[in-house]
């Protein structure tokens, strides 16, 4: 046999073991990957008990806010940053007020360019990450801060998507609740109204041929809990580069990767909401905000100051 033909029988040999050391080194990073988020996990879980006994002295005022519509409620009527306290929630936390559309709404997602990762591990969306503090950066609050909120009475979830033609949607729910970490997180949500579409019908529980009849918990790619993750090898949790409440893959799925538009059907990254804009459609932005259900006799919203108001509330034309 000539030289070349030796060549040829020894290049996918060459490769093969490549590829098994490439693996080999991707399982060890794995390892390493794992051994610090149990340590993570073990050092959270020492330390929680330590944050009950923090005065509130030192992390805020006393008798905090246990949400931003208690915030509205007591006469605060702009958007922006608060310091709230939930019911069984360690420490206080800042979390943005939109002080629209009725007011009182305690914001925990924003999404605007895709600039922040959102595929991220499950214990960064327990806690959550992001930029809270710009006004159009993005953001996750956090599943555990979620838990603590919706667990103290009734809330009502909104929604509030925009499209590259700029059309603006929303979609609205009562009875919206999200469990603890114990039970993965789960969703729960009731009576749907708005002009986007019910994307989170399996949660409801209407479709009896639903594969979520069981309930729809959080999953994260070190994490999966979605009904199908074993069965496709959790092909639409890795392909969706995100951690959401996963059901049909990407049916209503909010903390995708991709705005752009219209965007190939082979790809799973997009932030879709499928009743609306179909399965292949990246929405523009969205915002998932969450509001006390007997919020009553909010405060007057006062009129945004314009440097041409005059006396008597008229513009000085």
């Amino acid at each position: 046999m000539s030289p070349r033909g030796l060549d040829l029988l020894q290049a996918p040999l060459l490769c093969e073991e490549k590829v098994v050391r490439l693996e080999a080194e991707i399982q060890g990073l794995m390892n390493v990957i794992n051994d610090q988020h149990r340590y993570i996990l073990e050092l959270q879980n020492s330390q929680s008990p330590q944050l009950q006994h923090i005065p509130n002295m030192y992390v805020g005022q006393q008798n905090l806010y246990r949400d931003c519509s208690e915030v509205f409620a007591d006469g605060n009527v702009a958007s922006g940053l608060y310091v709230i306290r939930p019911d069984g929630a360690p420490t206080a936390l800042s979390v943005y007020c939109d002080m629209s559309n009725g007011g009182g709404w305690t914001v925990f997602q924003r999404r605007r360019d895709g600039k922040e990762s959102f595929d991220r591990t499950w214990l960064e969306y327990s806690h959550g990450f992001g930029d809270l503090f710009s006004p159009e950066g993005e953001f996750w609050l956090g599943n555990d801060p979620l838990h603590h909120l919706t667990s103290q009475g009734n809330y009502d979830l909104h929604i509030d998507t925009e499209d590259f033609e700029g059309n603006q949607r929303f979609a609205e729910y009562k009875n919206f609740r999200v469990d603890d970490e114990k039970d993965q997180y789960q969703l729960h949500v009731g009576d749907y109204t708005g002009n986007a579409g019910d994307a989170l019908a399996d949660a409801r529980g209407l479709n009896f041929n639903s594969p979520c009849k069981g309930g729809i918990r959080f999953s994260t790619y070190d994490h999966p809990n979605a009904t199908n993750a074993t069965a496709d090898n959790g092909r639409c949790i890795r392909h969706s580069k995100s951690g959401w409440w996963f059901c049909r893959c990407d049916s209503g799925k909010l903390n995708g990767q991709e705005f752009k538009g219209p965007f190939q059907g082979i790809r799973d990254d997009g932030v879709a909401w499928y009743v609306w804009h179909g399965w292949s459609y990246a929405v523009k932005s969205v915002v998932m905000m969450v509001r006390a259900a007997d919020l009553e006799n909010p405060p007057a919203i006062i009129e945004r100051f314009s440097p041409n108001m005059v006396e008597g509330g008229q513009e000085d034309r």
